[in-house]
């Protein structure tokens, strides 16, 4: 997600605008349909159509938001923070489409999935899925904010529509990549029927700055790896990886001048607790999520306690340079804590594979919550790392991509 100053300002012809690709399916199902995969333990809608993973605190959801506020954020005559210039530069960078050609399957890949086995084979299909489901719901996002802001600012609304083509094209690709596995998402089906959790604009676009960036150093940070390990190489989907962890730099750095232009999102003291408020909630998600499917990583050659640390370090180095206060992550406690996190959401879902009955499995939880909300919140008040956003929007010149 790091380029050079001179990344948004791109000369010479621009490509054509280029519409979204939707990710459709032309299967239709209902959710009464459901049947079980017995290979793996996978419900399933019909013959090779996966019934999506519940949804919990620590899914991948769909976003709705405020879009009468975003219009005014982005509204050149109430805000006359927005720099167009350099918005204007980086829709020129996103016309370029650099991987039109980039997502482009050969036939190892089902040779590859035909390979991977057992309990590998099914955290394979649940990494997938996750990923699938994050990149559609960026999609959706996108889209219809580019549909809304047309008349208000038709550049930033072009960011939008040209995003949401790059989100579409990560979560084709990823179902296809399902389909191998002989499953796959109808997401069209989870566009009608997935539950939107409301996010205001200024939570949306924390929210969105952190997952582009965390999701940059966790696609490059495998690509690495897997560089490095050749043999651990057990699917060419992660061979994909260095180009598309592009994307997801180019829209953070959107999203960078998308807060450069929000001074209140910034500066102030509010913005401080919000700050540290998403980037904790971003990391404990991704620690608890991952540690819990360790098995996955470990099919990689990584350890996953070293991977989720140095993506977080990388991560949260990055956003101290747009946040106006970051987690210390150099704190002793900071990842201590997370490690104990770790243990409690260990015993959660080990009281959930109970057969008990609902309320009981709930009475047992609820000292288990206890003590990780008691975590959060020890990483909460833990002192922060003041940070440079300021600096930035004062001195445009030392802005490094």
């Amino acid at each position: 997600m790091k380029g050079s100053a001179a990344r948004f300002g791109v000369k010479g012809n621009a490509a054509p605008r280029l519409a979204p690709r939707p990710v459709r399916s032309t299967v239709r199902v209902s959710a009464s349909a459901a049947t079980n995969d017995k290979s793996m333990g996978f419900q399933t809608m019909r013959d090779g159509i996966k019934v999506a993973a519940d949804e919990t605190l620590l899914t991948p959801r769909f976003y709705t938001t405020d879009f009468d506020e975003m219009e005014r954020m982005f509204n050149l005559k109430m805000n006359p923070n927005l720099d167009m210039e350099e918005l204007d530069a980086m829709l020129a960078e996103f016309k370029q489409d650099y991987n039109q050609k980039h997502f482009v399957r050969n036939e190892t890949f089902k040779d590859a999935a035909d390979k991977i086995e057992g309990a590998t084979r099914k955290i394979f299909v649940e990494f997938l899925e996750r990923s699938c489901t994050a990149e559609f719901s960026g999609f959706l996002l996108y889209k219809e904010l580019g549909r809304r802001l047309k008349a208000t600012n038709p550049a930033v609304a072009e960011i939008f529509t040209l995003m949401s083509r790059d989100e579409a094209r990560h979560a084709g690709f990823l179902n296809k990549a399902m389909s191998d596995f002989n499953l796959a998402l109808d997401l069209g089906f989870l566009t009608k029927n997935r539950k939107y959790t409301f996010f205001k604009p200024k939570f949306i676009i924390y929210a969105t700055y952190l997952s582009e960036k965390i999701g940059y150093w966790r696609y490059i940070s495998i690509y690495r790896h897997l560089q490095r390990n050749p043999d651990n190489q057990l699917y060419p989907l992660f061979e994909y990886f260095e180009n598309w962890c592009q994307d997801e730099n180019r829209h953070g750095d959107f999203f960078t001048a998308v807060l450069k232009s929000q001074p209140s999102l910034i500066k102030d003291w509010e913005a401080k607790l919000w700050s540290r408020f998403f980037c904790l909630s971003v990391y404990i998600t991704m620690y608890l999520n991952d540690h819990q499917r360790s098995a996955f990583y470990e099919s990689l050659g990584l350890n996953t306690k070293q991977f989720n640390q140095h993506v977080i370090i990388e991560t949260n180095n990055a956003t101290a340079r747009v946040f106006p206060q970051v987690p210390d992550h150099t704190n002793p406690e900071f990842f201590k804590i997370l490690d104990g996190m770790v243990d409690i959401n260990n015993q959660l879902v080990n009281i959930q594979r109970m057969d008990l009955p609902a309320p009981i499995k709930t009475v047992m939880c609820l000292p288990f919550y206890e003590r990780l909300f008691a975590g959060c919140f020890q990483l909460f008040i833990m002192s922060p790392i003041e940070s440079g956003s300021v600096d930035l929007a004062e001195n445009k010149t030392a802005l490094v991509y």
